[in-house]
């Protein structure tokens, strides 16, 4: 059997990406939630794929999954601090860590940026109060990946 070439595991992977950013989105919506189960097998597999695609950096991998937690995980801890209440959960931070494993350390504030602003729009839209933030993250994971992957 002959190896799979870099074209093929881009699609592989991105079917996968599809179905596991939907199941983020669909539970974030009802619970308020990410679970481990679903984010953290996205930071294993961006990090593995950085190995496997011949444009991908492993060490921007890595550089984006830390920087994607960590900062995440910052802004949550000091917004806690302040209020007393959750505002920007570690599952949040997670599906960070994992844009960051798939996309690169660059890419991250372009993704920041367009969840955000999103998120925003939605907030105003319907003055909602509490949104999940996990769905603005994941479309935004996945409009860059595509960007990246096959524009």
């Amino acid at each position: 059997m002959p190896d799979p070439t870099p074209d093929t595991i881009r699609l592989l992977a991105t079917g996968l990406l599809l179905i596991g950013l939907l199941t983020i989105t669909v539970i974030d919506l009802r619970s308020f939630r990410i679970p481990d189960w679903a984010s953290l097998p996205l930071i294993g597999a961006g990090l593995c794929l950085s190995f496997l695609l011949p444009e991908a950096i492993p060490s921007q991998a890595a550089l984006g999954a830390v920087l994607g937690f960590g900062s995440f995980a910052l802004i949550g801890s000091i917004y806690f601090e302040r209020t007393g209440a959750d505002g920007l959960g570690l599952g949040d931070a997670k599906l960070l860590a994992g844009a960051g494993a798939w996309l690169g350390a660059a890419t991250l504030p372009a993704l920041v940026a367009i969840a955000s602003v999103s998120a925003l729009a939605y907030a105003l839209l319907t003055r909602s109060s509490r949104i999940a933030f996990g769905p603005w993250l994941a479309g935004a994971f996945w409009i860059l990946w595509l960007r990246q992957s096959f524009f």
